[in-house]
């Protein structure tokens, strides 16, 4: 039985409501920004650390590599608090949730930390330029070229981290099981096709 789902989002998609419903209509548990306290909580690390580097990489930080392979450092390390160490921390709550109960989870390269399970449904959920901007103007009331830039600069973001941090592109549909287009269908009906692929692996 596939128990986690994994969602992966382009800015404006709607990709953080569409789990909301998920998690609604399945009756279990959504983590989304919440992952940031749990791993501080976990490691001791403020939260604030974690925030600075929530779905992105510094510059300097993407030239020296980094795909994750586990493991977290010892507080004594002087790397306690790096970059890495911290996206460590996330990756040790994403698994231990994946291991406590069922659960939708948002971003930071779940898709990938979890590849290993087979019962994990990833998702990646994008809508064209136009919808994204429109949507991010409704949510923030942002005027149409800060919206755009916050488009691009949060898509580049998060290509970004989850190069570095998987070796892989963000954008690679076969990354993911199920890949929706906001543009053209709306949350009700994304829900509504990823529960019929649940039901579709629970009956093999």
């Amino acid at each position: 039985m596939a128990q986690i789902i994994t969602i992966a989002r382009g800015m404006g998609s709607g990709g953080r409501t569409i789990g909301k419903m998920l998690s609604e209509e399945l009756g279990i548990k959504y983590y989304d920004k919440d992952l940031i306290r749990l791993a501080s909580e976990e490691s001791g690390i403020s939260e604030a650390f974690f925030g600075r580097v929530d779905e992105k990489i510094k510059t300097s930080f993407i030239k020296r590599g980094g795909v994750y392979k586990g493991g977290v450092l010892d507080p004594s390390s002087r790397d306690f608090t790096s970059d890495r160490n911290l996206f460590n921390y996330q990756a040790k709550i994403i698994k231990q949730l994946a291991d406590k109960e069922p659960a939708v989870i948002v971003g930071r390269c779940a898709d990938y930390i979890l590849r290993d399970r087979k019962d994990v449904i990833k998702l990646f959920i994008y809508c064209d330029r136009e919808t994204a901007i429109k949507n991010v103007i409704e949510a923030y009331g942002n005027d149409e070229k800060e919206a755009a830039r916050l488009v691009e600069k949060t898509d580049r973001d998060r290509s970004s981290y989850y190069r570095h941090y998987t070796g892989r592109d963000w954008l690679n549909a076969s990354n993911y099981n199920i890949c929706l287009d906001t543009s053209s269908l709306d949350y009700a009906t994304c829900v509504k096709i990823i529960k019929g692929y649940i039901e579709i692996i629970n009956d093999r």
